[in-house]
């Protein structure tokens, strides 16, 4: 099974990664598969990569989904 976690962009780098905050854990992901990424959207993060854009309702709703089951 493959999860992927909600998380919310922080800062840009010319380096084609990006900061991110999932659940207040930060970490650098690859950025370079989605384009006009700004600090403030939300992503969807697998195996270190930013895979998709997603909303602010689909953060909250994956964040709800990963309470339950913890």
């Amino acid at each position: 099974m493959c999860v992927g976690l909600s998380a919310r962009v922080v800062k840009i780098n010319e380096n084609g990664t990006a900061l991110v905050d999932a659940s207040g854990a930060k970490r650098q992901v690859s950025a370079q598969l989605l384009e006009d990424l700004e600090p403030g959207d939300y992503v969807m993060v697998h195996a270190g990569a930013a895979i998709s854009k997603i909303t602010g309702d689909d953060q909250s709703e994956t964040q709800d989904l990963l309470e339950a089951y913890l």
